[in-house]
């Protein structure tokens, strides 16, 4: 029986695979159903970074010294003389993509083309059956601990036609779509995140003459990502634990205002598009383009063969408008990716709400019958631990929790002076 079998590879569980590198007493594996690794790949657009720094790494705030950092993989591409040079802390994203590509090959413990179908438990643990997806080969594995890490899923915020479906695309395609959308006559953005702004951005700087480009959110307005050091330390571990021991519905009041600190746009982004706008209207031309905030998308139905009709709402004026465009992207985000195994311990399990079940502050679901085999989650965290929820950073602050609960250490302590403010 191993340790631990990690479910889903994406950053949270390849830095946990990465971290337990160093533990000769930790045995464990971990399976991803894609055959290679890929991080969002529909969202790696040229020319975007990401929006926190490179030491939020897999391994660094927990262990500089490991071979698996950013910059050791920089020393080993070939690429840390000219990363110098570069004197930028935000990097591109299509670089951290292939650095996560880069420790995933590295790592014997991270098995891709592998799908989890069943886990259920056995004795002290967990048997968890996995089907190898190039040959359907069924095997079984026992672990004492199963760390769920499936991720998140595309939300579609409304009912979207079978015969529309070929005119709308979710931002995770983006760059799949990104040719035929750079085609396309007429193209509607729904969104206000960094996600709505880069497509809208990329749009923009490839819009060809009579396309015609619009940008819709429910929002208010296009909110600038708040980036002030104090603002900052709601991402560390001292607010996480403050955060976690609140009550529920004391949580789920602060989580909307926390939007500033997690849901906004690059003011570099904001920028950029402003600055394309201001020069194209030179000379009295105007931009062939609608940027529309307070407007929150109602329907989608098919105008003809051709073209999808979009039904709007400008809620401020409860004013309704209809568009037709060719393709439509939909920047709305995502929901927590539960797989149906998960179906089995519904019952077993406390919960908060309808939606949301009960975490430890060491990210172990809560079962009703207490057990010492653990069923940790990283998924569908945002109203147990906020802004740890999915912030790259605080992802090796999880796994740290983790794996002293997993090794039973007592004396390994996750160090918490990582804030200048009190929060209680």
């Amino acid at each position: 029986m191993m340790d631990v079998i990690g479910i889903g590879i994406g950053p949270a569980n390849l830095g946990l695979a990465a971290l337990l590198e160093e533990y000769e007493d930790v045995t464990c594996c971990f399976f991803e159903q894609e055959s290679e690794f890929a991080w969002h790949p529909g969202m790696l657009i040229k020319g975007t970074d990401l929006q926190v720094s490179f030491l939020a790494d897999l391994v660094t705030m927990a262990n500089p010294r490991s071979k698996y950092t950013f910059l050791n993989y920089l020393h080993e591409s070939n690429r840390l003389h000219r990363f110098y040079t570069f004197e930028q802390f935000d990097i591109p994203r299509r670089e951290f993509n292939e650095y996560l590509s880069w420790v995933a090959g590295e790592l014997d413990s991270c098995q891709f083309g592998m799908k989890v179908e069943e886990v259920t438990d056995c004795e002290d643990g967990y048997l968890v059956k996995v089907r190898r997806l190039k040959d359907g080969a069924l095997s079984e594995y026992r672990a004492k601990h199963v760390v769920l890490g499936t991720g998140s899923k595309p939300m579609i915020p409304v009912d979207v036609p079978e015969a529309a479906l070929p005119h709308v695309t979710h931002s995770s395609r983006y760059v799949d779509q990104q040719k035929e959308l750079h085609e396309a006559e007429t193209v509607a953005v729904i969104g206000s995140g960094q996600s709505a702004a880069e497509i809208f951005l990329d749009l923009l700087q490839h819009q060809k003459k009579g396309q015609k480009l619009s940008w819709f959110t429910r929002s208010s307005e296009f909110r600038e990502l708040e980036t002030a050091e104090l603002g900052q330390e709601l991402f560390t571990p001292k607010y996480v634990e403050y955060f976690h021991s609140l009550p529920y519905e004391e949580r789920m009041n602060t989580l909307p205002r926390l939007a500033g600190l997690r849901n906004g746009i690059d003011a570099s982004t904001l920028s950029r598009i402003y600055q394309e706008l201001y020069h194209r209207s030179v000379s009295g031309e105007e931009p062939s383009v609608l940027i529309q905030p307070m407007t929150e998308l109602e329907a989608i139905h098919m105008e003809d063969e051709q073209q999808v009709e979009l039904h709007l709402t400008q809620w401020q004026l409860k004013k309704e408008k209809k568009i037709t465009a060719d393709h439509v992207v939909l920047a709305t985000g995502y929901t927590p990716n539960i797989p149906e195994w998960f179906s089995v311990y519904e019952p077993l399990i406390e919960w908060e709400s309808d939606k949301h079940f009960k975490v430890t502050d060491d990210f172990r679901l809560v079962f009703k019958d207490k057990r010492s085999h653990h069923l940790f989650t990283f998924t569908n965290l945002d109203h147990s631990h906020g802004t740890a929820a999915t912030n790259l950073k605080l992802s090796i602050y999880r796994n740290q929790k983790v794996i002293r609960t997993i090794r039973g250490d007592t004396k390994e302590q996750v160090k918490q002076e990582t804030a200048f403010q009190q929060f209680e």
